[in-house]
């Protein structure tokens, strides 16, 4: 860590050390910090006593800021991002600028998401309605030793609500905008005795899209976009077999059927007009206008995702200090959808929506942890064992404008006819409509991994924490690349020699006559340790400072799509390395005496090597490790329960310049990158929360909340071209909520972007349309009536 950090570091522990005060002589009482339990360490403590930087967030603070999936708990969260592109299958999520692109389920992610102890490879696979949520955790930097790979950047941490051996049950009834409308219901309680308990919860929500779908002369019937239509059920049984012995059965299932989601012009390019002159009406909107939300597509855009699971947890006290836990899970997950890849109500190509398109993820595994304490130690030790199956079908149908848009494009417009010049093809057999490539690739991974964790007080005021972890993680893969009819015009072109530019254009990867019936089979395996240390200095109950080291590594795989050396050679190692991170961390946790006040500062400084750089070059996916990427800055959080009787705010803001070191950028990464700040890394991100709650007279009581998220600008694309550039942003989501006393009811007015701001998620490289750019949108405003109730 350079000077200028390490000078931050001081001045932020003198600052938070200065702001208590005298305070920390007093003894503690009960208050807002005595409640902010976490589990980062994978053991309940308070947030206080954790040496990791932990944004924790209640069940009331989720509810009141509408969370129901990953993607809602950025607004809550500084230094978190989570967005989408053509499907609810393609989310990612960044902490601190850091993350992967999910557009291809070939890497898996930085930033690992865990739900009640079962953990999740891929955002897109934890995104779905979380269902009755206890609390949620997002640890900051990496957290490879207690976690595992594909932790570089950090983990969500989520636990849902267990069974209650009291009696209960909860109703929700909303109504929207967008003809938007929701229904949720859970019961709990005792089924046998004091032993076993259950609880239920389930879900049904719809709304209508954001924006409308101009279909030209079709065949797509669909009219709007971005529409809501799920329903998801969630069980859990809780056995408590005897005292010291509780045995947990979780289940759940998902089905998501939407139609999702086109993206909308922002800059129309040269190949706008041969566009326009294949479609049957403007085939592109011009000007652009991407927040008018009226866009071109003449293809339906369908997204189908199935996902559920199950798992059982045990918890064993083998001894009065030592605990055994087990976690056995299968999950499943499906997407299959259809999409107009052109993005235009122009033919040119598109994916069927008969289900030929999917992905689909199988995985198994299985944790066992033991863990002890005794006066001056507390450790964990442990197994971990998964193995995923992922199959994968891509079909991709060329349309019946694709060779004259090809022929239009290499004539300057004059010909549509144009590439039979160049191949001496007869029109119409070049590209035949409703032929396409149709690739497939089963995908199997094995992990497992021995970890160890301890944390030891040499003093009453020095903790020393060691943890140290071996993964053995083994893929394999085989690819079978068809046309469906076999690429004649790009072995034509070849053959007669023509210029690159023209060969290039009809030898596109898609329709590469290299790529008939091949199968290829590939293997890849890496042993890693990871681990991390950790020294924590307690003044006294108040406050604590502490430093930290810590190296993490996400998994190296392999590119699902077709890779090349050049037209007509296919590349058969699509393989990349691992990502490795090295992380130095100094911060200081402090809370006043009548823990009204809790106000928390670190330092990082986060070095990866062989960044997994995942970029979209409009035809295909290109993979390419980049030897480094720095990410380093301050975290800042605080909690305050004001002299204001019922006023509480919470909140934080992360500084991170997270950017690129000096490199020569290998073929298709752009020239941009070096020493520039990555996508999706804005220098500047701050979450607030502030929540009123007072009682009124006739055993009523009122609560307002507001939550506001500031993101500095930053880039949306890979290649860091200025023109998908995000300006800086504001989002607003508040909450009036008027109800009884006791809990018993509740009316709820809300809204999500209250302010109604526009901004985009992604904005792309038009596919096939150089110089066209696009955007996929964030959510418009959305408003609504919730009634609630419980008993």
């Amino acid at each position: 860590m350079n000077k200028l950090m390490w000078a931050a570091s001081s001045a932020v522990i003198a600052a938070v050390c200065g702001s208590a005060g005298a305070a920390w002589a007093q003894e503690a009482e009960p208050g807002l910090v005595s409640e902010l339990v976490v589990t980062a360490q994978k053991r309940e403590q308070n947030l206080q006593d954790v040496p990791i930087v932990v944004t924790t967030l209640p069940a009331r603070q989720l509810q009141d800021a509408g969370v129901r999936d990953i993607k809602d708990l950025q607004v809550l969260t500084p230094g978190l991002n989570v967005t989408s592109s053509t499907s609810a299958a393609q989310t990612s999520a960044r902490i601190r600028g850091v993350g992967t692109i999910g557009d291809n389920p070939g890497l898996e992610s930085s930033v690992g998401t865990v739900i009640d102890g079962v953990y999740r490879a891929r955002s897109s696979v934890a995104y779905g309605d979380l269902g009755e949520l206890e609390r949620i955790e997002v640890l900051k930097g990496p957290q490879g030793t207690l976690f595992g790979k594909n932790t570089s950047a950090g983990v969500i941490n989520i636990t849902t609500k267990e069974p209650d051996f009291t009696f209960g049950a909860r109703g929700e009834l909303t109504a929207s905008n967008f003809d938007g409308w929701g229904v949720a219901a859970s019961v709990t309680g005792p089924i046998l005795g004091d032993t076993v308990a259950g609880r239920i919860y389930a879900a049904k929500r719809k709304r209508d899209g954001f924006g409308e779908v101009r279909k030209g002369a079709g065949p797509g019937t669909v009219n709007e976009d971005s529409n809501e239509d799920y329903w998801t059920v969630r069980g859990q049984l809780l056995w408590e077999a005897r005292e010291g012995f509780k045995v947990k059965f979780l289940a759940d299932y998902t089905d998501r059927d939407e139609n999702c989601c086109v993206n909308y012009a922002t800059i129309p390019g040269p190949t706008a007009a041969i566009i326009d002159a294949l479609a049957a009406d403007a085939g592109i909107t011009r000007p652009a206008d991407p927040f008018g939300r009226v866009t071109y597509a003449n293809r339906d855009m369908v997204s189908r995702i199935e996902d559920g699971g199950l798992s059982l947890q045990a918890d064993l006290a083998l001894t009065d200090a030592i605990d055994l836990t087990s976690i056995t899970a299968w999950r499943r997950w499906k997407s299959a959808g259809g999409s107009d890849i052109d993005f235009s109500s122009a033919d040119i190509w598109h994916r069927p929506t008969d289900g030929s398109n999917y992905t689909k993820i199988e995985q198994v595994s299985q944790e066992l942890r033991l863990a002890g304490s005794t006066e001056k130690l507390n450790w964990i030790a442990g197994l971990f064992y998964q193995r995923e199956l992922l199959d994968m079908v891509a079909f991709t149908n060329l349309g019946a404008a694709y060779e004259p848009y090809f022929g239009l494009l290499l004539s300057q417009g004059t010909n549509p006819q144009f590439v039979s010049v160049l191949t001496g093809r007869p029109f119409g057999t070049n590209f035949p409509a409703g032929q396409g490539p149709r690739d497939s690739f089963d995908h199997e991974s094995k992990s497992w991994a021995l970890f160890g964790n301890a944390n030891y007080q040499l003093t009453e005021q020095l903790e020393l924490t060691l943890g140290v972890r071996y993964t053995d993680d083994q893929k394999e893969v085989t690819a079978h690349y068809t046309n469906s009819v076999p690429a004649a015009a790009c072995a034509a072109a070849r053959a007669r020699g023509l210029p690159a530019a023209a060969v290039g254009a009809i030898c596109a990867p898609h329709t590469d006559s290299a790529f008939d019936n091949v199968v290829t089979e590939q293997d890849r395996g890496e042993r890693r340790w990871s681990g991390t240390v950790k020294l924590a200095y307690r003044f006294d109950p108040r406050l604590m400072v502490y430093g930290s080291y810590a190296e993490g590594f996400k998994s190296g795989g392999f590119n699902l799509d077709r890779a090349r050396m050049g037209p007509g050679v296919i590349n058969p190692d699509t393989s990349f390395p691992a990502e490795t991170v090295a992380s130095w961390e100094v911060g200081v946790k402090s809370n006043t005496a009548d823990a009204n006040l809790l106000l928390n500062a670190t330092v990082f400084h986060q070095t990866f090597e062989d960044f997994q750089l995942n970029t979209y070059t409009g035809i295909s996916f290109l993979v390419a490790s980049i030897p480094e990427v720095v990410s380093r800055g301050v975290d800042l959080d605080f909690a305050w329960r004001t002299p204001l009787d019922g006023l509480s705010v919470s909140g934080g803001v992360t500084y991170a310049e997270t950017q690129f070191g000096e490199f020569v950028p290998p073929a298709g990464i752009s020239a941009r990158l070096p020493n520039t700040r990555i996508s999706y890394a804005p220098l500047w991100s701050a979450a607030t929360t502030a929540s009123y709650e007072r009682s009124l007279d006739n055993e009523l009581k009122f609560r307002a909340s507001l939550s506001a998220k500031y993101t500095s600008e930053y880039n949306t694309g890979s290649n860091l071209d200025p023109l998908k550039s995000q300006k800086e942003l504001v989002l607003l989501n508040g909450r009036l909520v008027l109800g009884s006393e006791d809990d018993r009811w509740s009316v709820e007015l809300w809204a999500q972007n209250l302010t109604n701001e526009d901004y985009y998620q992604v904005i792309v490289d038009q596919p096939l349309q150089t110089g066209t750019f696009a955007g996929f949108l964030g959510a418009p405003r959305t408003y609504g009536l919730t009634l609630r109730t419980q008993f």
